[in-house]
Formats: structure tokens, sequence, C-alpha cells
């Protein structure tokens, strides 16, 4: 009962655990210096309220994308090393999570030179 009650008292507990274990994942460095430029970019730029609203999603959507792949990377070493499996038996699932995350990176950084374009293309 006291460790059920420790949950209820502390909801966010684990999710807070799972970002902060996500953000000191190599790839996540990467996507962080990114959502920083991105950042960088739309304060030097001035973008517009809805502009702001799309970077600040794609940032989202990407960072969480990262999460799930590296939770998808975990089970697959847990798999593996239960079963004692190979690399290659857990590697389509890593590689699908993987290019979702590829995926959304694309897209954000698509997103990216359509709002930032236009912007810059007049300073030069």
């Amino acid at each position: 009962m006291s460790s059920l009650a420790s949950v209820k008292s502390n909801p966010f507990t684990y999710a807070f655990r799972g970002i902060i274990f996500g953000f000191n994942q190599r790839n996540f460095h990467f996507h962080f210096f990114f959502a920083f430029l991105a950042l960088f970019l739309s304060l030097i730029l001035q973008v517009s309220l809805i502009e702001w609203t799309i970077i600040i999603l794609l940032i989202f959507l990407v960072f969480a994308a990262e999460i799930f792949n590296t939770a998808i990377e975990e089970i697959c070493n847990l798999v593996r090393d239960r079963f004692q499996l190979d690399y290659q038996a857990t590697a389509l699932p890593r590689d699908l999570a993987a290019g979702a995350v590829l995926i959304m990176a694309i897209t954000s950084v698509v997103i990216g030179f359509l709002i930032f374009t236009p912007k810059i293309l007049p300073l030069l």
C-alpha cells in the first residue's frame, strides 16, 4: 500500500525520470543543438506567433520521437539479453524507431526552411 501511495503523491516522477534519461542520450544532444539554433533564429528573425507555435511544436515532436526511439532501443536490449539473441534479431524495430525520428527531423528541417528562408533572403 505504501508504494501505491507514493505513486499517487508523485504522479510525474517516472515521466520526469524518463525525460531526464532521454536528455542524457547522445542523439538528444544533437537534436537539442538544432532546437536551440531554431529558437535563436526565431528570436533574431522575429517570426510570427503561428511560426513560433509551429517551431516549438516541431521541436517537442522531435524530442518525443527520440524518447520513443530510446524506449524501443531499451526494450530491444532487454529482449536481446534475456533471450541471448544477436543484435540482428532486434534490428528491425530499432531501425523502424530510428526511421521515425529521421522522418520527424527531416520534416522539421523542411518546415524550418519554409519559415526561415523568406526572412533570411532579404538580408543577403
